[in-house]
């Protein structure tokens, strides 16, 4: 037997990631264009930081790609038990901070952090960990839903406190995956969901903001200088992209129309400039992401392996898909990142820990 560090990662994976990455790359630098239009800042110094984020990202994910995924097991109350006191202290006057009535990234003087984004990790490694462990548990009331709520609730609240309802999402979704995958009940399922939608009544009622995207989603042309100005703008830019596009670089919604257009905007500059072609290339890139992880995964027989792979896999997959979903209009406006292709930080730092984990997962069926 060939210990895993000799072994080599998925050849067909790795070279989607890096297509990935390297797409990813040449679409942010043309929205890049729109981003300093608006601002004071250098192009080379935008392009050039996330050219070095992307670097770092990627020595990471190799250096992960490396760890046997077992070790993650035995840390994993640790991780979330981090995760979940670092995400608290952007609550902490001075040492977190935000934008907008937001408050989710840490001032660490030297650089600021996302906690949210480790917490959405920690949660998925430790729930690998404890429904492995549950088998014919998970569809026990007692032994296998109930304390899956309270572990996915203590997520929920902090995530809605901040408030973050992106990553609320996308880690809700990687969370139920597991929970299904695991063997968790269909029945129990529906409660769970039930109770999502009555969540989401409340936080209407109590948050006006949610209000405002519920409308916006249902109406586009409700309040189109405010609430409703993103995704018009959005569609608007996508549509004029046509089939092939205007060309790299030819956007014009990046300039002062759309918001973000290096964030969640992103997806709409590269529709703009690559058309109907070129966003559907984008999706057939993390479809086959998905798929071909998930093919990997299927053939591990550990079971904490074969749900951490898969955890990481929804991570990636239900961020990327809100995000478009979100610019085309199908599901409301949620402000996540698209993956590998948007502003770099700890978002992307995240997504390649995760891709480093089902790399060294691929190894175990090498060889």
């Amino acid at each position: 037997m060939k210990s895993t560090k000799n072994k080599k990662p998925d050849r067909f994976l790795f070279g989607l990631i890096l297509t990935l990455i390297t797409g990813g790359f040449v679409i942010f630098s043309s929205a890049a264009l729109g981003q300093v239009g608006r601002t004071s800042a250098s192009f080379s110094i935008v392009a050039l930081k996330q050219l070095l984020i992307l670097l770092g990202g990627f020595v990471i994910m190799v250096i992960v790609s490396n760890i046997p995924y077992k070790k993650w097991r035995k840390y994993s109350p640790y991780l979330f038990g981090l995760a979940l006191i670092l995400t608290c202290l952007v609550f902490v006057p001075k040492l977190g901070f935000g934008t907008g009535g937001a408050k989710r990234w840490l001032d660490l003087r030297f650089t600021t952090f996302q906690p949210s984004e480790f917490l959405k990790f920690g949660l998925i490694v430790f729930l690998s960990a404890w429904l492995a462990t549950r088998k014919e548990k998970i569809k026990d009331l007692k032994e296998g839903l109930l304390p899956f709520l309270i572990f996915l609730g203590m997520v929920c609240f902090i995530l809605i406190k901040q408030p973050d309802t992106g990553t609320l999402m996308v880690t809700t979704i990687a969370a139920l995956g597991l929970f299904v995958i695991a063997g968790g009940k269909w029945s129990h399922l529906m409660i769970i969901l039930l109770i999502g939608i009555l969540m989401i009544g409340v936080l209407a009622l109590f948050r006006p903001y949610v209000k405002e995207r519920l409308i916006t989603y249902i109406n586009p042309r409700h309040d189109l200088q405010d609430s409703s100005w993103q995704i018009n703008q959005s569609l608007i830019a996508i549509g004029s992209g046509g089939i092939i596009g205007r060309g790299f670089g030819q956007s014009i919604q990046k300039f002062n129309f759309l918001p973000e257009p290096i964030g969640d905007s992103i997806f709409a500059v590269a529709g703009e400039e690559f058309g109907f072609v070129g966003t559907l290339i984008i999706v057939i890139l993390f479809l086959t992401f998905a798929l071909w992880s998930l093919k990997i995964i299927n053939q591990i027989k550990d079971p904490f392996g074969r749900l951490l792979g898969a955890g990481m896999v929804f991570i990636i997959t239900a961020q990327s898909f809100i995000n478009i979903g979100a610019m085309i209009g199908i599901i409301p406006l949620t402000g996540v990142p698209l993956v590998f292709i948007s502003h770099g930080g700890t978002a992307l730092f995240f997504a390649l820990i995760e891709v480093g984990i089902i790399l060294n997962i691929s190894k175990e069926i090498k060889n």
